[in-house]
Parts: C-alpha cells; structure tokens; sequence
C-alpha cells in the first residue's frame, strides 16, 4: 500500500468495500467525487464466466498506479485519489477495483478517474485469468484498449 495526504494506492486480497475509502475523500473543499467500480460480470470472449483470478507483481504495479496519480494531480485540479485493486480469486459481482477521484468540481473528478481506469488497462501489469463455465481458461493481461 502506498498512502499519502492526497493519495491511496493499494493492491489487495481482501474484500474490497468502497466504505471503507469514503472517509479518505471527504473534505469541506471538495464539490464533487467520482467512483468508478469494476465488477466480474458472468460472459467474456463469448462464453460464460465464472469467476476471475487476478495477479500481478505488486510492487511494480503499485509504482504504476502512483505514476498515474501523480499525472492526475498534474493534469487536474483532483483533491484525493484512491485507487483500489483486487487480486486473487473473484467470484461473480464482486469488485475487482474502485477508483475515487475527488475534486472542487465535478468535471476534473470525472476526467481523472476515466483518465486513472484507461492508464491501468494500458499500463499496469495486472493479469486476470478468466475461469469460465465449461471449466477452460485463459490468461489475458488487462490491456483491452478497444473496450472502452
């Protein structure tokens, strides 16, 4: 985990619960959060899932997502970021990430944390190995530039 006045960045196994970061956030000079959560969903590739395996090489990953904050705090007028990842086994609906951006205003809110969900499908090394139904399996690393 990497945290700091203005960021939380975190690769876990546990859980996530998106209450849990709320506080970090809050702030009587922020006019506006954006949460973008990401959850298994039951079909990929045409077939049916069900459950997905993240992995990745923590340290390198969560030095990726600190860059991509930074450049936020660079590019916006962001307040406080958080950025939550997932790894292990997932079963259907549970969330595999939440990232928060916090602002003054809503639109610099919204352009980061579309901005910070793009930079880890492009950048991270986070690999997930979809399980589907039929018992096969394949491993894809997140990139999928052409889903957005």
């Amino acid at each position: 985990m990497i945290r700091t006045a203005q960021y939380w960045i975190e690769i876990t196994r546990n859980a996530l619960v998106l209450e849990n970061y709320l506080p970090f956030i809050q702030d009587p000079g922020f006019g506006a959060f954006v949460i973008f959560g990401g959850t298994v969903r039951n079909f990929a590739e045409g077939k049916s899932v069900q459950a997905l395996f993240y992995e990745c090489y923590e340290p390198m990953a969560e030095k990726e997502l600190e860059r991509i904050a930074q450049e936020c705090f660079a590019q916006w007028e962001v307040g406080r970021i958080v950025i939550v990842h997932r790894i292990g086994l997932l079963q259907l609906t549970e969330p595999s990430v939440y990232i928060i951006a916090a602002s003054a205003h809503r639109a610099d809110a919204f352009a980061a944390a579309r901005f910070i969900i793009e930079s880890i499908k492009q950048r991270v090394p986070i690999w997930k190995k979809e399980i589907f139904a039929d018992d096969s399996s394949q491993w894809k690393h997140e990139i999928d530039l052409g889903k957005q």
